[in-house]
C-alpha cells in the first residue's frame, strides 16, 4: 500500500471523525452542555480543515483517482461523485456560517441553522466515504492523475 491508498484513508478518516465529533456535539447541546458542546463543534471543525488541507494536497500534488469499475458502472458512479460534491460544499458553507453565528452568539440563528448543517454534514460525510469504498476498497485500480498534469497536458 502506497501514498495513493494511505492519504485517501487519511482524509476519509478526518471527515468522519469531524462528522462523530459533530453528533457528539449534538447530543451534549440537547443536554444542555454548552461549553462541552462548543468543544465538540470546534475540534469537528478542525477535523474537517486538516481533511480539507491534506484532500486538496492530494488533489493538487498526486491527484485524484479515476473510476476503476466497471465503465458500465462508471455513469452512476459520476452522477453520486456529483451530488457528493454539490452536497460537501453546501456543508462547507453552512458549517462555517453556522459556526459563525455560534462564536457571535446569534444562538436563535445558530440553532436553527445547526439542525439543518449537521444533517447535511451527515450527508456529506456518508457519501464521501462511500466515494472512497468505491475508489480504494471495490474498485481499486482507477489511475491517479495530479491536476497540474490534467491543466498542463504534462
Amino acid at each position: 500500500m502506497d501514498m495513493y491508498f494511505w492519504l485517501p484513508t487519511i482524509s476519509t478518516s478526518f471527515i468522519v471523525l469531524s462528522a462523530i465529533l459533530v453528533a457528539i456535539g449534538w447530543a451534549l447541546i440537547i443536554r444542555g452542555k454548552r461549553e462541552a458542546h462548543q468543544s465538540a463543534m470546534v475540534a469537528g471543525a478542525i477535523a474537517a480543515l486538516i481533511f480539507f488541507v491534506i484532500y486538496m494536497s492530494r488533489t493538487v500534488f498526486v491527484g485524484n483517482t479515476a473510476w476503476g469499475g466497471d465503465p458500465d458502472m462508471e455513469i452512476f458512479y459520476r452522477i453520486f461523485l456529483i451530488f457528493h460534491i454539490i452536497l460537501a460544499t453546501v456543508a462547507a458553507v453552512f458549517g462555517i456560517s453556522t459556526l459563525v453565528l455560534g462564536f457571535k452568539k446569534n444562538f436563535g440563528k445558530h440553532r436553527r441553522w445547526g439542525k439543518f448543517t449537521s444533517i447535511i454534514w451527515f450527508g456529506s460525510a456518508l457519501t464521501g466515504t462511500v466515494v472512497y469504498v468505491l475508489l480504494y476498497l471495490l474498485y481499486p485500480g482507477g489511475h491517479t492523475s495530479p491536476v497540474w498534469e490534467v491543466i498542463l497536458g504534462a
